[in-house]
């Protein structure tokens, strides 16, 4: 398969990317309270919050953390929140996170350095399907529903979408989100989509375009688009999904196999990501410290090639001078500066010298022969003393 020149890059390992939709008013100030908690209790080192203004709208705000025992590794986190659209007053948010190395399943969801772990949060849903990640959604009853939701999910960039046919209908125990049995980092990444018993012809009918088909009272873990390399449609379909309370160990493995996969970078997240690397103003005074010796040791460097360059300038002109005054000693006249090229066009004292050599004595006409000359001249009449004139 050819490549394109035009691919995208892929998630870096240290990174992790999620979007999502603030449902309701009051998002900036559930986030405002949120991180003064989180700080307060712990749960993350410090916060900062970057108003919006006409050329940037989204309000910002910065946090970051430690993961893992010790002295843990340090996290960036970086939430854009998108104005209020609507009368519902809905909010867009996009976050990404980077560690000082390669993120691990088992830390906690990024989304925990802002949201507050609450119970059917706001905050909580997607923006493209209005679904709510780490819970279970039951497909629309009517048919086109069902395949238009599940044709977008396939195609979603942003999270893992999870297809499980009920092989009949389920009792308590089987009302255990997926979500549930999976790595904290992977809880807010994954959407579930529940099929009724009666819905497993309609929902292989919908995936058929994309090479997938769920098994009865199966899984199957949606490619997204595009399509990760290295996924296989039958690799990453369950057979057996016991809904009685046990842990799903198959479907469990295929969606931190997925997980595993290389994504592409979507673009909104490569730009803030970029913001992230680029324009990030938590630094901790040590941060700080280090970015002013990088900046004065690139204004040195600046420095030192400016006056190389001053130096070698010098040295270059004293040459030349010292190549004309030698050139003068010799009784040479000074070497005129360089002219651009001229039209080879004749000169006008060139012209006029070539107009007045026709008509000396012995020349000839430009443009007439000698034998039209002879022809043309008169007649000397006998007798007659030769003239002067040619």
């Amino acid at each position: 398969m050819p490549i394109s020149a035009t691919a995208r890059p892929t998630v870096p390992p240290t990174v992790r990317t999620t979007r999502g939709r603030y449902v309701g008013e009051g998002a900036d100030d559930t986030l405002r309270r949120s991180l003064a908690a989180l700080r307060a209790s712990g749960g993350i080192d410090d916060f900062l919050e970057l108003p919006a203004d006409d050329t940037k709208p989204d309000l910002v705000f910065e946090s970051r953390t430690r993961f893992g025992d010790g002295v843990g590794v340090t996290v960036r986190a970086r939430l854009a929140l998108s104005p209020a659209k609507g009368r519902a007053q809905e909010r867009d948010w996009l976050l990404v996170a980077e560690a000082e190395r390669p993120w691990d399943p088992s830390w906690p969801s990024p989304v925990t350095l802002f949201w507050p772990p609450e119970p059917d949060a706001a905050w909580n849903h997607d923006p493209a399907s209005g679904l709510r990640p780490g819970e279970i959604n039951p497909l629309p009853e009517d048919d086109k529903d069902v395949r238009r939701r599940l044709r977008d999910c396939a195609r979603d960039p942003w999270y893992v979408h999870v297809v499980v046919h009920e092989a009949m209908t389920p009792d308590e125990r089987g009302h255990v989100p997926l979500a549930h049995w999976l790595p904290p980092g992977l809880r807010h990444r994954v959407v579930e989509h529940r099929a009724a018993p009666q819905q497993a012809r309609v929902t292989n009918w919908a995936l058929r375009e994309f090479g997938v088909e769920v098994p009865r009272g199966g899984a199957a873990v949606l490619p997204g688009r595009p399509v990760p390399q290295g996924y296989e449609p039958d690799a990453f379909a369950v057979r057996a999904v016991f809904l009685d309370g046990t842990e799903p160990t198959d479907l469990v493995d295929a969606v931190l196999r997925h997980d595993a996969l290389p994504r592409e970078l979507p673009g909104p997240a490569e730009e803030a990501l970029t913001a992230l690397r680029e324009d990030w103003h938590l630094l901790t005074l040590a941060e700080e410290l280090e970015r002013e010796r990088a900046l004065v040791a690139m204004y040195a460097e600046a420095l030192d090639a400016m006056t190389k360059s001053r130096d070698l300038y010098r040295e270059a002109a004293e040459r030349a001078h010292e190549a004309l005054a030698a050139y003068r000693e010799t009784g040479g006249a000074a070497p005129s500066p360089a002219q651009p090229p001229r039209p080879r066009t004749p000169a006008p004292l060139q012209q006029l010298t070539r107009t007045l050599e026709r008509w000396k004595p012995g020349g000839s006409r430009r443009g007439r022969s000698s034998e039209e000359e002879t022809a043309s001249a008169p007649t000397p009449e006998p007798g007659a003393e030769p003239s002067d004139k040619g």
